[in-house]
């Protein structure tokens, strides 16, 4: 009887295998790592972005086997040398790695190659937050009131009465603010889920202000308008970065982000008494260690705390 010859099939290892030898970075991208991010990402816009504007041109064409460590060392230099902030290529690298481990974990590359380990995060130096005085704040509001940029005035009050990112106040619709209750629901937050803002009179007054300004406009204040409306494009403004850079270099806080009205927000709460976990749900942060980089700011306030308790005890000892 003749035994029929066998044929070993390709274990999955070995399809695998020779598919990271044909697979470029730009195919595991667009087939591969891409409608994968789109089934379990809420947002991805940004990974799209990136790809194509700081992935694809230089290393698109690259084998997903061939982008190892060497390679990838020359395209993070590559754009230090462009002039791109630490902080914007540690974001780039955060998607190379996250597409380095997708790879492995379908097996399109080896899972430990000496040469191909994920990229180190470039080091950012001390953060350092900037919290504006009530001096300072004063300088700043008294220069965008007198810009001609018909809306800063009011942003920059929204982001220091509110604590917002400037993402949030510039995506802004009508039909997010509930006026009765004074409440903003921000739709998606940077978390990827939605969050409440609480807002007090003052934040409701700059809104019915802004209101105001956009009738003035002849702009469109419907429930689903953006609050902040570009009266050139009639849609939400792309950034508010022209103007920002030119107020603040008018009120001398050049060092100033606007990310910094948010900071500043955070410490003029916890000077007056307001606790780190109630700042924590006005910022709408997922976790108390985020709000914890603000604790340097209440030793005065623990001390004046402690000294409620000077009065009973001096009254208990003279008795």
């Amino acid at each position: 009887m003749m035994i029929p010859f066998l044929t070993r099939s390709k274990s999955r290892e070995d399809q695998h295998r020779s598919s990271g030898d044909t697979l470029t970075v730009s195919v595991f991208f667009d087939d591969h790592y891409f409608p994968h991010a789109q089934a379990t990402k809420r947002v991805t816009q940004h990974d799209w972005g990136v790809f194509n504007k700081h992935i694809r041109p230089n290393l698109g064409r690259y084998l997903m086997v061939d982008l190892t460590n060497p390679v990838l060392d020359v395209w993070v230099r590559e754009q230090l040398v462009a002039g791109y902030q630490r902080a914007t290529i540690n974001k780039h690298i955060h998607l190379m790695n996250r597409m380095l481990n997708l790879a492995r974990h379908w097996g399109h590359i080896p899972q430990h190659n000496p040469y191909q380990h994920n990229i180190k995060r470039l080091r950012l130096g001390d953060y350092k937050q900037r919290f504006l005085t009530e001096t300072e704040i004063e300088r700043l509001l008294q220069v965008c009131r007198s810009n001609r940029h018909p809306y800063i005035y009011h942003i920059v009050q929204l982001l220091l009465l509110t604590g917002a990112r400037k993402g949030e106040v510039r995506t802004m619709r009508w039909q997010d603010v509930d006026f009765n209750k004074r409440i903003w629901t921000v739709p998606l937050s940077k978390n990827g889920r939605s969050r409440r803002v609480v807002l007090s009179s003052a934040a409701v007054d700059a809104l019915n202000a802004t209101r105001a300004v956009t009738e003035d406009l002849m702009l469109p204040t419907k429930p689903d308008s953006f609050v902040f409306t570009n009266p050139i494009t009639r849609t939400a403004y792309h950034s508010f970065n022209t103007v920002w850079f030119k107020v603040r270099g008018e009120a001398e806080l050049n060092d100033v982000r606007m990310h910094d009205l948010r900071h500043t927000y955070a410490s003029l709460l916890i000077n007056r008494g307001v606790s780190l976990y109630e700042v924590q749900r006005l910022l709408g942060h997922s976790s108390l260690q985020m709000t914890q980089r603000y604790a340097h700011l209440e030793p005065d306030l623990l001390h004046r705390r402690t000294e409620l308790l000077s009065g009973v005890i001096n009254t208990s000892l003279r008795d």
